[in-house]
């Protein structure tokens, strides 16, 4: 039976990480959406929140030790937190993590082992050696202890937004897009939760097409931490009930936004955290004023940074 995840569970989830977690800005885009900057989440992404959740509320599971599996901003969030608690650390990440995400989880004092380049080997490693190792395994996103804390980042973007009309939000395994969308429609039914994907790796457009998950076969795209082949088994019952649509973008598109909020705004966004914002501004009648894209993280490499400058 899929857990029910509700608001009080999102709004306990907010009392439980206050004293961790940071109430990131809504800032302007000068023709285009708010910017609900997650980039400037302890760690550098949005990852903190769920991270924060699940371990505070499992103390006892997590005494011996946690271990989780990461494109690399969930991997550092649990490095973070449980340095912070004092707890041992493991992650299992992709062959081709980005290498300043990987340095991140290594200067926090976690052990970085890599496997495998998507997600469905470095979980079932991950969870392999959970088993072996006697820690507690923190998913990275199907989780409803997880998905109550991303939905955090919804509490305070309504409360900063209170007329929000349409929200885009990066998706992956769909830990953020079900939190947010769970917060933002409990308490404004009527605004739009749109989930933004990669072109390359469709996996919700295409599960919601065909009426049940599917796995897509492999992608390629830029945004190296949405490469989930299939939806979470949770976040896709989540989504079904609280998600108005998918729409995909480009690199091409991915990179202009990321530039765009670098030259406009002067915040740094990784790839992933741009895909909202690429998404925001292919509407050309949108409202801007009513209208939030979900920056996820700014972890981004220093290759892509050069990237975007020499291209301006």
């Amino acid at each position: 039976m899929v857990p029910m995840i509700s608001l009080a569970d999102v709004r306990a989830a907010l009392e439980r990480i206050a004293p961790y977690t940071v109430r990131t800005p809504l800032t302007a885009l000068a023709g285009g959406p708010w910017l609900k900057l997650e980039s400037l989440q302890v760690t550098g992404s949005f990852k903190a929140r769920g991270a924060f959740n699940h371990v505070l509320a499992l103390q006892a599971e997590c005494a011996g030790g946690v271990i989780t599996a990461s494109s690399g901003n969930h991997g550092k969030a649990i490095a973070y937190v449980a340095k912070t608690l004092g707890l041992r650390a493991v992650v299992v990440v992709p062959e081709d993590v980005v290498a300043p995400k990987a340095d991140a989880i290594t200067a926090l004092g976690a052990e970085l082992i890599r496997h495998g380049i998507y997600s469905t080997e470095r979980v079932a490693y991950a969870q392999q050696l959970a088993a072996q190792r006697k820690l507690h395994y923190v998913p990275p996103y199907d989780d409803p202890l997880i998905i109550a804390g991303q939905g955090t980042a919804g509490l305070e973007m309504v409360d900063q937004c209170p007329n929000v009309e349409v929200v885009y939000v990066p998706v992956s395994g769909g830990g953020l897009i079900s939190g947010v969308a769970l917060a933002v429609k409990a308490l404004r039914p009527h605004a739009r939760v749109i989930g933004v994907e990669p072109a390359g790796l469709q996996r919700f457009a295409r599960s919601r097409a065909a009426g049940k998950p599917v796995v897509l076969d492999g992608g390629e795209t830029i945004a190296d931490g949405l490469r989930v082949l299939t939806p979470g088994k949770l976040t896709w019952e989540v989504t079904a009930r609280t998600v108005d649509g998918f729409v995909s973008v480009t690199d091409q598109e991915i990179v202009a936004a990321a530039r765009r909020a670098l030259l406009d705004v002067r915040v740094v966004v990784e790839p992933s955290g741009a895909t909202s914002v690429a998404a925001a501004l292919k509407v050309s009648n949108a409202n801007p004023a009513t209208t939030v894209a979900v920056v996820s993280g700014g972890n981004a490499e220093p290759d892509f940074l050069k990237r975007l400058l020499e291209a301006a």
